[in-house]
């Protein structure tokens, strides 16, 4: 009988408190406007099948199966599918670090590519898996999922795991769930209510929670999220006004009128007038 024997050695590896906030399991069904958004949290983004490009202000990367991107707090990014291949994707929001890669002066954007182990897909498919039973434990199963995650991304990458620079607003795990529903259902009919049901706070501690987070009600934070996209539909297509207030989640045109005039000083109309490239 062939009999190895190894022993365990301890790497010192130092201890930094990376919380997961949330696991998101998406798939780009092209209803929805994908934009340019921030968190202040440590994004990881990885990719189960389909093509797109994920997109920063000034750049672009082409994106498929098995692709992994790291994106650190505060740095503007959305995705895109290809038409007819939609990505489908995980996301994880993690709290309390940023990964820099060794010999680099900041953080930044980060790409790997994983098709080729498909281990690291069964750490985010454990993880969603956990999050969504909520069974004895589940929280501290998917914590050291994370880590396992994490240090494989280490050492592969050849990463620093630092601490995030901490801000006077931290997000809470139920803010960032609000934001992060806000962000991608924002076309929806959406109360103060329907957001209390989500997190299971109280509302109006739940209103406050967020408003010190965002610097914004979370119906302000809605309707900046609608008429962003209203703008880009103006500018992009020609739909018509009616169809773009009701496609954007205003419950009338004369409602999303009147909130688009007073940000903008101008009516959508003359919006599309002065900004149409066409």
């Amino acid at each position: 009988m062939a009999h190895r024997h190894y022993s365990v050695h301890n790497t010192n590896m130092e201890k930094v408190d990376a919380r997961l906030l949330s696991v998101t399991l998406s798939k780009d069904e092209e209803d929805w406007a994908n934009l340019l958004h921030t968190h202040s949290f440590t994004e990881i983004f990885y990719v189960l099948n389909g093509k797109g490009k994920f997109l920063f202000r000034d750049e672009s990367y082409p994106i498929s199966q098995g692709d992994l991107v790291i994106v650190p707090p505060y740095l503007e990014h959305t995705e895109r599918s290809i038409p007819g291949r939609p990505l489908k994707y995980y996301v994880l929001g993690i709290d309390g670090i940023t990964l820099r890669p060794d010999g680099e002066p900041s953080t930044r954007q980060i790409f790997c590519n994983f098709s080729a182990t498909p281990f690291i897909a069964e750490l985010f498919e454990e993880m969603l898996y956990e999050m969504r039973n909520s069974d004895y434990g589940s929280d501290s199963i998917c914590q050291k999922l994370l880590e396992i995650l994490l240090v494989k991304l280490i050492r592969r990458e050849h990463l620093l795991l630092l601490p995030a620079a901490q801000t006077s607003g931290r997000m809470t795990k139920e803010c960032a769930q609000i934001k992060e529903y806000l962000d991608t259902n924002y076309a929806e009919h959406i109360t103060l209510d329907s957001l209390t049901q989500l997190t299971h706070m109280n509302k109006y501690y739940m209103a406050h929670s967020f408003t010190k987070y965002t610097g914004l009600s979370p119906i302000q934070y809605l309707n900046e999220r609608r008429l962003e996209t209203a703008c880009r539909l103006l500018r992009e297509t020609d739909y018509s006004i009616s169809d773009i207030s009701s496609s954007v989640g205003f419950s009338s045109q004369s409602y999303f009128t009147q909130i688009f005039r007073k940000k903008y000083d101008m009516a959508p109309l003359r919006y599309r007038q002065t900004n149409s490239g066409k």
